[in-house]
């Protein structure tokens, strides 16, 4: 499908790692669209601007996407672009949301300057994370440690662990490897599941807009397709939001995936854990199926209790 298009204006959050996700996804453009002139529109959304609370007390994804949503709407700019992991499971229908490329790693990545793993930290280390369904992960399986709240931008989370206030923090490997902070990953955290959609560029743009859907459709990845459906479709039912310590990992070999997932309570004291598999031409079923599966399990008691903490 061509597309007419002459100019594209991309808007992106301002910190390192959205500009940089955002730089790739123009350099593709101009790349496959020679002579498509290509500009970003940088700003500050909420989520940046709160960073003395954890996300789930000040609004949850959407503090990250809205900013940029009204971008869209008001026409100055044309496509957004999002860490998939923050955009919330259910979308305004006014909007289109796609995968853009291949997934990165898609796993949780151990910092630390002393401590070679996880398993390798003493009883009592602290340890830094902005997430509840890390939380939850860290409690279940290390419940010695000490866990601490770590916001801010990937830069400002490093720092904070080479100034020793904490032993080691965790954070997407995507976001690192993308910035060339590969070296910082000590080890992968390859028992726990990840973020729903972590490592997965997407694209959101106004429904209807088929000069946009023309220059970015030629730039998916089959897989990374399939797999961000099947997680998504799991996130809508269990309520997948950073409220709710819930994660999911698709694996797709060929036309094939399988689907992994969890829920539990933010103390790591009840966790519901399963796994499906199928056709990605079923993505969607899979992920459904699968989480009815893990609320009939348990993890409609643990909505439950989550909400009346909530309450």
């Amino acid at each position: 499908m061509e597309s007419s298009a002459k100019r594209i204006r991309l808007a992106t959050r301002e910190s390192r790692l959205a500009l940089r996700q955002t730089e790739m996804v123009a350099e593709t453009l101009r790349k496959q669209h020679p002579g498509l002139a290509v500009e970003l529109v940088g700003m500050t959304t909420r989520g940046d601007q709160v960073l003395d609370r954890p996300l789930a007390q000040v609004g949850g994804k959407g503090l990250f996407v809205k900013e940029l949503e009204a971008a869209l709407d008001d026409g100055r700019a044309d496509l957004a672009v999002h860490s998939m992991k923050d955009v919330p499971m259910q979308l305004e229908p006014r909007f289109t949301l796609a995968t853009f490329g291949a997934r990165e790693n898609p796993l949780d990545a151990f910092c630390s300057v002393r401590h070679a793993s996880l398993a390798a930290l003493p009883a009592g280390a602290v340890v830094g994370t902005s997430s509840l369904r890390r939380e939850c992960q860290l409690r279940h399986r290390y419940p010695g440690l000490d866990l601490r709240a770590l916001r801010g931008n990937v830069n400002t989370r490093l720092a904070k662990l080479d100034a020793g206030d904490y032993d080691a923090i965790i954070l997407a490997a995507a976001g690192l490897r993308r910035l060339g902070f590969e070296a910082r990953i000590r080890a992968t955290i390859d028992d726990a599941i990840p973020a729903i959609g972590q490592g997965i560029l997407g694209v959101e743009y106004l429904r209807g807009r088929d000069d946009v859907a023309a220059l970015v459709a030629p730039l998916a990845h089959a897989a990374t397709a399939c797999a961000a459906r099947a997680e998504r479709a799991l996130g809508l039912v269990v309520e997948g939001s950073c409220e709710v310590p819930v994660g999911a990992i698709a694996r797709v070999e060929g036309e094939h995936l399988t689907l992994e997932a969890f829920i539990g309570l933010p103390d790591g004291s009840r966790i519901v854990r399963d796994k499906a598999s199928g056709a990605c031409a079923q993505a969607e079923a899979i992920g459904q199926a699968l989480g009815e599966k893990l609320l009939a399990q348990g993890g409609r008691e643990i909505l439950r209790q989550l909400s009346q903490v909530r309450a």
